[in-house]
């Protein structure tokens, strides 16, 4: 217990140094930490992390064993033994082992993904800007996300982060892709489920003005296809009237 408030005193602290300003009554640090079995797709995974008034301060990589904090700045203030986080999954490992030997074993009420992109920056062509997709409200948190660019996937520079937990009990995930607009080509994130009947598709691509020289270029054309339109119909007019003139006088005056 001493240890965990030595963090938590060492991370307001950084807190506050980073600009958060004084911590208000009713923040809170929380241990989230969960381990899930799903026997139909023989996967299974947990999660341990620390949050502070639901922002990630730390987690710890299970497979890596090691603490992996969410600014490399609050590693300065405090520390976190990774192997505690292995052995509190050992422990949730062993009691859902228990529970479900005790217990019918029904299934928990599956829960589609909804699932958002949106760009981390405003978009201009050539520059370097990263697309974000957001993946919300799902269970059980077996879950995959892919990038595609123009129908291919792409994995490099692909990152995503650890599973969020709501307070209804559902999961969120962002995965991020680091691109650079270019005219012509599109994005898709695509996440699979078992929520899902098919997989879920949503579709980017970035809506950019025309450059200043293009948009004059164009307006001019428009002018210009406008004015030849207007002296087509106005002289197609005269003519017209010219045509009825003559036909007019040669009817008064007879050779």
């Amino acid at each position: 217990m001493a240890g965990g408030q030595g963090v938590l005193l060492a991370l307001l602290a950084v807190l506050t140094l980073q600009g958060v300003g004084a911590v208000k009554v009713g923040n809170v640090l929380i241990q989230a930490d969960f381990y899930q079995r799903d026997e139909r797709l023989q996967q299974e995974g947990g999660q341990f992390m620390f949050d502070f008034d639901g922002d990630e301060l730390f987690h710890v990589d299970l497979q890596k064993t090691e603490t992996v904090w969410r600014l490399p700045e609050f590693g300065n203030f405090a520390t976190f033994e990774a192997q505690r986080a292995l052995q509190n999954m050992a422990v949730l490992k062993q009691n859902l082992a228990v529970t479900m030997k005790r217990s019918n074993r029904s299934q928990a009420t599956t829960v589609p993904p909804e699932a958002t992109v949106f760009s981390e920056d405003p978009v201009e062509l050539g520059d370097p800007n990263v697309l974000i997709c957001y993946v919300d409200k799902f269970w059980p948190s077996v879950i995959s996300i892919r990038w595609l660019k123009n129908g291919q996937q792409v994995t490099d520079g692909v990152l995503e982060t650890i599973f969020y937990r709501g307070q209804d009990f559902t999961f969120r995930k962002f995965s991020y892709l680091p691109f650079i607009p270019t005219r012509g080509d599109y994005y898709d994130c695509r996440v699979e489920h078992e929520g899902l009947s098919t997989a879920l598709l949503k579709h980017w691509e970035p809506q950019v003005p025309l450059p200043a020289s293009e948009s004059t270029e164009t307006l001019v054309c428009a002018l210009g296809l406008a004015v030849g339109i207007v002296g087509i119909i106005v002289g197609t007019i005269l003519i017209i009237k010219a045509m009825k003139m003559n036909s007019a006088r040669n009817q008064r005056d007879p050779l």
